[in-house]
């Protein structure tokens, strides 16, 4: 039977690398300092210049991983702060533990996007197709005839590799990465499983590399494996917030960057937003946008109401589940199982979005580019790791950040470095550099 896990073990602020040291005393607790980090790293500001869903912006701004993160992260907090208020009423003589969820939250939510290599998802599908289908087949024998798995390459997940950023002592590097918390290291962890457990879904929390530390987080935190071998353990409550906050950004953000696209219409918008208020509240809705007349303007007012309805609604679900979730038994992400009103607007929404934004033009023009570039680069990269006494070789690893050992032993070292190198490109550096290795783009003499 598992253990259900609690509250003081899973909110832990000790942090991965720093577990031998006695930290001097801060104003700022742990996981605001978890926050602040991010917000000052370069991963993080790197992500301005790696696309969310539409092109990056030209005359008119939509969203993009930066901007994305940032949003998701303030609705984060606000679900943190909901479920914090709540469980300090259920809990009262534990309440002082719930004082910092929300900015575990918000940290989490900040580092979800870390892991997204150049072009969003079509990044990680070049990836993952390169090893499963493409030439990079060629080098499955080897990895795992050293033990390596090789999953993790097939089914490259931007999560797990966020996990990696954070945690890895790259080269010339201190040990444990950021040294982020336990806490929100694990509140990150949306699949916490190893790739061999993907299925269908393609989605896995941690690599092959990874393991020996989200071990050593999980048995701090009090989290049980479901299975040791493959490795598989039980969510991290406040996992579900983070996926919550995404889940709520990702799909009602995309509806407006539609309509500032003309992708959709503003009556068109409107109509799919309102479905989100019952007959009384859209009486009060409809005479504020009738104070408004700049269309863009109506539509923020909406989105910002419905954002507002989503935290509530998923607020709720997570404390009237909590029990089932601190036993490991909830899996259900909290969205689902909204009221019928509520998840039945933002099922039509999510038709929507399917329907005309993610099969639109411009988002297949950028998976079409960004699968090009990704590959190109992986078979340059790939070869000249493998084969680094040719002179282009050794030319073309020269441009690789001395932080990567690129010169490790074994073939899913190797492999491990290109892909740590590609990942953290913005699209802008990785388009750059395949006009480059291509002849495309001859660089003034």
């Amino acid at each position: 039977m598992t253990k259900k896990m609690e509250w003081k073990k899973l909110l832990s602020g000790k942090r991965v690398g720093m577990e031998k040291y006695h930290e001097r005393k801060h104003d700022r607790t742990n996981f605001q300092r978890d926050y602040d980090r991010l917000i000052f790293s370069s991963p993080f500001r790197r992500l301005q210049n790696k696309t969310q869903v539409f092109p990056l912006p030209g005359s008119i701004f939509v969203h993009n991983r930066l901007t994305h993160s940032l949003e998701v992260s303030c609705v984060g907090r606000s679900l943190g702060s909901n479920v914090a208020r709540e469980l300090s009423m259920l809990h009262p003589e534990d309440s002082l533990l719930f004082n910092e969820i929300d900015s575990i939250v918000a940290a989490a939510c900040l580092a979800h996007d870390l892991g997204n290599p150049p072009f969003g998802h079509s990044g990680e599908n070049a990836m993952g197709t390169y090893f499963s289908t493409g030439n990079g087949q060629s080098l499955e024998m080897d990895v795992r005839r050293e033990g390596g798995r090789w999953e993790d390459f097939t089914f490259f997940e931007g999560n797990a590799n966020a996990i990696r950023l954070l945690t890895h002592k790259f080269l010339g590097r201190r040990d444990g990465g950021f040294a982020m918390t336990y806490a929100t290291l694990s509140s990150i962890t949306k699949y916490p499983y190893a790739s061999s457990l993907c299925g269908e879904k393609r989605k896995f929390g941690f690599f092959q590399s990874e393991e020996d530390t989200y071990r050593n987080i999980a048995r701090e935190l009090g989290i049980s494996p479901i299975s040791e071998t493959p490795l598989h353990y039980h969510r991290h409550p406040l996992v579900f917030l983070v996926e919550a906050a995404d889940d709520i950004c990702y799909q009602i953000m995309d509806i407006e960057d539609a309509h500032k696209l003309r992708i959709l219409t503003t009556g068109q918008t409107i109509d799919l937003l309102m479905n989100y208020f019952d007959t009384k509240r859209k009486e009060s809705v409809h005479n504020v946008l009738k104070m408004v007349s700049d269309p863009n303007e109506q539509i923020a007012y909406l989105r910002s109401c419905v954002i507002g309805i989503l935290v509530d609604e998923c607020s709720r679900v997570f404390v009237e589940n909590e029990e089932a979730i601190l036993k490991g038994i909830y899996t259900t992400p909290l969205i689902k199982k909204m009221s019928t009103p509520v998840a039945e607007a933002y099922e039509k929404c999510s038709e929507t979005a399917f329907a005309k934004i993610y099969r639109s033009k411009e988002v297949l023009d950028v998976e079409l580019v960004g699968f090009r570039i990704i590959t190109v680069l992986l078979e340059e990269f790939i070869s000249a790791v493998n084969s680094p006494e040719s002179t282009y070789s050794k030319l073309l690893l020269r441009r690789v950040s001395s932080q990567y050992d690129i010169n490790a032993t074994s073939a899913y070292g190797k492999i491990q470095s290109v892909l740590d190198y590609i990942s953290g490109m913005t699209d802008i550096y990785a388009l750059d550099l395949y006009k480059k290795i291509t002849g495309m783009n001859i660089p003034v003499l």
